[in-house]
């Protein structure tokens, strides 16, 4: 056993009985490398990886590929999960040097930690152009050892290329909204006309691209172009084996251009990403299709991804104890066994299940034939024989060897999963949804809070790993939208603690935007950027929208500047790759949108106050902010400045219309209200 059996991380824990003599990153690794002179193999991954377990079977788990291993180099395994900083450090150096990256990644270091050569997965035996692993460990260990100024110069630039990076300059373009309209342009440049997306294979649900485009629509809804895009998206993304048609939520990625065959793990932050892009599309189209599938994503959660303290898990795995996919592709026989023979019928012709399969022999369930046409096939109770048969087939399915499930719980992920509840919980009238955000919120609060520095994970036993800026700004942004959906003041005031802690650990003072890692840190080769995202939302863009978001509430004109600053760090990417910046498009549309303050005073069990909200929840635009709170409680106004001085009309709650904190005369009846957003 090495040294991993102790770590708090499931994708260690994995690796604890390999041959190889790994460690976790620590002082301990890389002091070894020092006082011995050898070279480091960093191998970063994480637990749900098809491709990092397949090398860990081919090449970890073998001894002699091990011995190897351990006689040249001290080698360190890390989990990009909980160590982002280290992942993102290193991959921007993968990415230098092998011109692509991934996982696993594969990184040959000096002893002081500067990577001199990257890769991402090597087999243990040649093939495909890439040397057999063990191969290449001899190689790398000889230049090492006897072309040492050869590799301390390749070093030596990889380190000088990371610093300057992390020094890039903000742009000196405006930021305005001809930046927004050639990002829609650059977007329909790559859009696909027939499957949706953007690009070819693998195809990645583009969450926040489509996030953009429907806030976008939101105001302009002539703008049938993006329309097109989000609705064709959205619609073969859900008719795909990316979508589970039994148990509901989104795999990973497809391996094709089609949507059909997906790697099969499946993420807390994918699922929460494309649950909310989901509902906000049911909102502006009124589609029962978008609606169903945000609940079934939304209820997967619940069901198989929520943990007993109300947070939720990572991820689960992209392997089954049957192979890959196994746990969820299906055949005729496994229909006619489980199924009545119109059910089975019905299965066959909706969803494809053919005998030959489009997957090893078997069949990935997907959108094969329209219900007019399953109708006409089996008559008019099509649907329901469908809904019957589903509920069979996941009965069945949960007899299976399951995929293994990462119980961790990462703030950042959760805190995608709070807006994604708390926004489909109002649109959809779902007051569990809300009950389950705020839930989650109390979890990552009360348990992940450490010493007053929020931590990035909790192992079900303890918070560990000083959160990143991904964690502070995502967990925010679920904390606003559960301040949206319930105002209650103690997200809020959650919320401004998290933005102070944010500028305090995380702001560049001297170029702006922000770091990755906080002051506080652990100090690395150099300190990184998160700008693109992939496929979360970057750091630095959501702390960004969060910012303005908070400065709408309060009035606090000092974080629309930062927020400014985050984005000139992009502003010359933003149309040339608009499919990596959706969440920095999102932050930039809201900074130039002329926006609104709506402040609504009342008691919270007065029905005209809520009249009142929910005239206003009509009424308003995607970046116009609505603070709610009874006037005589203290805290409501402390949290939301924008209600300090808002007082009751004749002792009926009210509604103020307002631009930059300057108010109109205040109303009290909901028609009045709508009238005055319509007007304003």
């Amino acid at each position: 056993m090495n040294h991993l059996s102790g770590e708090s991380s499931l994708y260690l824990r994995q690796h604890a009985e390999n041959p190889v003599d790994w460690y976790p990153w620590s002082e301990e690794a890389l002091a070894r490398a020092r006082d011995e002179d050898r070279p480091i193999l960093l191998s970063v991954g994480y637990s749900s990886c098809h491709w990092c377990h397949v090398m860990a079977h081919e090449s970890f788990e073998d001894e002699a590929t091990a011995a190897v291993m351990n006689e040249l180099f001290v080698c360190v395994k890390v989990d990009r999960e909980e160590r982002p900083d280290v992942d993102a450090l290193y991959m921007q150096a993968t990415l230098s040097l092998a011109g692509q990256g991934g996982w696993p990644m594969t990184v040959f270091l000096t002893p002081d930690g500067r990577p001199f050569y990257a890769g991402t997965y090597f087999p243990k035996t040649a093939r495909g152009g890439l040397p057999a692993f063990s191969d290449l460990c001899r190689a790398i260990a000889g230049a090492y050892r006897n072309r040492r100024d050869d590799v301390e110069g390749q070093a030596a630039e990889v380190a000088r290329r990371l610093e300057a990076a992390a020094a890039r300059p903000p742009s000196q373009e405006p930021l305005d909204a001809r930046v927004l309209d050639d990002a829609v342009v650059g977007l329909a440049r790559i859009f696909d006309p027939v499957e949706g997306g953007f690009g070819g294979a693998p195809k990645f649900p583009p969450s926040l691209a489509l996030e953009f485009l429907l806030l976008r629509l939101w105001r302009r809804p002539e703008d049938h172009h993006s329309r097109e895009m989000v609705e064709l998206t959205l619609g073969r993304m859900a008719g795909g084996g990316l979508y589970d048609q039994v148990g509901g939520g989104f795999h990973r990625y497809s391996v094709d251009g089609h949507w059909l065959v997906p790697h099969f793990e499946k993420m807390l932050y994918d699922n929460a990403l494309l649950a909310r892009a989901y509902a906000l599309a049911h909102r502006l189209t009124g589609s029962p299709e978008h609606g169903r599938v945000t609940e079934e994503t939304l209820d997967y959660l619940l069901r198989e991804m929520r943990r007993p303290d109300g947070g939720f898990a990572a991820a689960q795995d992209a392997d089954s104890p049957g192979g890959e996919g196994a746990f969820f592709v299906w055949t005729p026989d496994d229909l006619d066994r489980l199924l009545s023979p119109e059910q089975a019928r019905a299965v066959t012709l909706r969803y494809g299940v053919r005998p030959e399969g489009n997957f090893e022999g078997a069949s990935i369930l997907h959108i094969a034939a329209p219900m007019s046409e399953v109708e006409r096939e089996v008559g008019q109770g099509a649907a329901a024989l469908l809904a019957e048969a589903r509920a069979l087939l996941y009965a069945a399915r949960s007899r299976r060897p399951a995929p293994a499930r990462d119980d961790k719980a990462v703030a950042a992920w959760n805190g995608l999963a709070i807006a994604a509840f708390a926004d489909a919980g109002l649109i959809l009238e779902r007051p569990d949804y809300i009950a389950a955000a705020e839930a989650a919120a109390a979890f990552v609060l009360e348990e992940m809070v450490v010493d007053g520095r929020l931590r990035r994970v909790h192992t079900g036993a303890a918070a560990v790993h000083l959160g990143q800026l991904d964690d502070h700004a995502d967990l925010c942004h679920g904390l606003l939208r559960l301040y949206d959906a319930t105002a209650g003041p103690r997200w809020l005031a959650a919320a401004r603690d998290l933005a102070d802690q944010m500028i305090t650990l995380f702001a560049d003072p001297v170029g702006g935007g922000f770091f990755y890692s906080g002051s506080d840190a652990e100090a690395l080769l150099a300190r990184t950027r998160e700008l693109e995202d992939h496929p979360t939302p970057a750091g630095n863009s959501q702390a960004a929208h969060v910012l303005l978001r908070i400065a709408d509430l309060t009035g606090e004109a000092a974080l629309e500047e930062h927020a400014a600053g985050a984005l000139r760090m992009v502003r010359a990417d933003l149309a040339r790759f608009p499919q990596a910046f959706g969440t920095a498009l999102i932050a930039l549309d809201h900074l130039l949108t002329e926006r609104r303050e709506i402040a609504v005073v009342g008691a919270a069990s007065d029905p005209r106050t809520a009249a009142l909200v929910e005239a206003a929840r009509r009424g308003s635009g995607p970046f116009d902010a609505l603070a709610v709170g009874d006037p005589s409680a203290a805290e409501a106004a402390e949290a939301a400045p924008l209600l300090a001085g808002r007082p009751l009309v004749d002792g009926a709650p009210a509604a103020y219309v307002c631009r930059r904190f300057a108010c109109r005369a205040p109303v009290t009846r909901p028609d009045e209200l709508a009238a005055a957003l319509a007007d304003d």
